[in-house]
């Protein structure tokens, strides 16, 4: 495919929303936790799902304070036991001694969201250990599509339908074909809005559950790369002409490169989510309050993944009493200070000099350096090096970078450098690839009057919407 080719395949509106968010929380909650177990069987009884405190407003103000922006809830696990009072079955809240039968945990997560302008989101397996439905093919797939439509037109507005592809035997010993594309369509229909990740065409999974990331992150791949996870054997059947190139899986480390589209004839706009959990396991277990991932590692994670173009899902697991312990309220407050700290001023705007060596095909330099999203600068013509040039009056101390793309004109930037003015002479510091929706580079303590990014290989002309340089306002240095 041709460079014009490549940056042709465009982001839709929902995917850019997504992408917008960043940062979110996905919260594991069901029978379960009240079991110590990671995957349900299904024959848990109703009777032991009783969160006596279960506070909701705790759960959002806690992930305000990290600095998300969104929630997803597990509002029915693989055990098949809902969190709300579906009609279709009786395996669920209603049959719990909790606010005696009365209460709607989705109700009360969806309201709490609202109420602090944070996103809701569902997740839905359609692996349903419970029902006896389960691998009866359009029987089970008529009663998940009720369901699916209960979370969609009871709650509100849905910033994101998760699926993943767990796909086991259900009670009667049988597995179920699922009908994807009517799934999907439900989702269409009734939240056009509303991103379908993971197992979905809107966002990928990374590949695994660590929060381990790509040196590159490409978000136009292959679309045979959408049924990785719906159809993993698809994409062997080497006898198949639509799938005699290289086999895909979510878990290479090349998605996107010249190389790896090499003989790909279609291609679609899929960024990644990087997803793990704040503790060992994805639901509750009391052996695991002093295991919260350290703040270093969530840090790490962070600025790989949201600063690496991807988004980053947090899972954090209430308690059997209904709320988020206390040593994960006070690590995400830890993380969010450390966002807001780190990541407020922008360091650019004081700068004495901003120029490009090429004029501008889009905005001035200038405008680049507010994070409003719509300015971007893009040199007229075919320019190659692009070099961008800041200076300071006095030395700055620069700790992080960020530096973003304009995504409705595609992802472009393929290799980069950043430069820094040590004396009179520039100086390399750093090196990368894919910029995409954000690029976190970590410079700590460097100490300089100029910075310059050298955009050295792109697919067209780059379109650069942002870039920041972060680090203490306080800094002051001897000339």
């Amino acid at each position: 495919m041709t460079d014009g080719q490549l940056v042709s395949v465009l982001p839709s509106e929902r995917q850019l929303r997504l992408q917008n968010m960043e940062f979110y929380a996905f919260v594991h909650f069901t029978v379960n936790t009240f079991t110590d177990r990671e995957w349900g069987d299904g024959t848990e009884s109703p009777e032991i799902f009783n969160p006596a405190r279960l506070d909701a407003n705790q759960w959002v103000s806690a992930i305000k304070d990290a600095g998300m922006t969104g929630l997803i809830l597990t509002c029915k696990h693989h055990d098949g036991f809902c969190l709300w009072p579906s009609r279709y079955t009786d395996h669920s809240v209603a049959a719990s001694p909790w606010k005696n039968g009365e209460g709607d945990v989705v109700r009360e997560v969806a309201d709490a969201c609202k109420k602090e302008g944070i996103s809701f989101g569902v997740y839905l397996s359609p692996w349903d250990r419970h029902d006896l439905r389960y691998g009866s093919g359009k029987p089970y797939d008529n009663y998940f599509v009720d369901q699916l439509t209960e979370l969609l037109t009871s709650y509100g507005d849905v910033f994101c339908v998760w699926f993943d592809g767990a796909c086991g035997e259900g009670p009667n010993g049988k597995k179920q074909n699922y009908d994807w594309d009517r799934y999907y369509k439900t989702v269409r229909e009734l939240q056009p809005n509303a991103s379908i990740s993971v197992c979905g065409p809107d966002v990928r999974w990374c590949g695994n559950e660590a929060g381990h990331t790509r040196e590159s992150e490409w978000s136009v791949v292959p679309r045979r790369m959408a049924d990785t996870e719906k159809v993993a054997s698809k994409s062997q059947q080497a006898d198949d002409d639509a799938f005699r190139l290289r086999p895909i899986s979510a878990q290479d480390q090349d998605l996107g490169s010249r190389e790896a589209l090499k003989g790909e004839t279609d291609l679609i706009w899929y960024p990644a989510e990087v997803n793990t959990s704040i503790r060992p396991g994805w639901f509750w277990h009391a052996s695991e309050d002093d295991q919260v991932k350290p703040l270093e590692k969530l840090i790490d994670i962070y600025e790989k993944s949201v600063g690496g173009n991807a988004t980053f899902l947090l899972n954090i697991p209430p308690t059997t009493d209904g709320l988020f312990h206390q040593n994960d309220v006070a690590r995400l407050k830890e993380l969010g200070d450390y966002i807001r700290n780190s990541y407020g001023i922008n360091l650019l705007e004081s700068c004495i000099v901003a120029e490009a060596e090429a004029p501008s095909a889009g905005h001035e330099i200038r405008q680049i350096l507010k994070n409003d999203g719509k300015t971007y600068y893009m040199p007229k013509g075919d320019v190659n090096p692009v070099i961008l040039t800041f200076k300071w009056e006095k030395p700055v101390q620069i700790d992080r970078l960020v530096l973003r793309e304009q995504l409705r004109l595609s992802q472009r930037v393929e290799r980069f450098r950043i430069d820094v003015l040590q004396g009179d002479s520039w100086v390399i510091k750093a090196r990368g690839t894919v910029i995409g929706h954000k690029k976190i580079i970590v410079m700590d303590q460097t100490v300089t009057k100029g910075l310059r990014i050298v955009i050295e290989d792109s697919r067209c002309a780059p379109a650069i919407q942002f870039i920041g340089a972060y680090g203490p306002q306080d800094f002051s240095a001897d000339e």
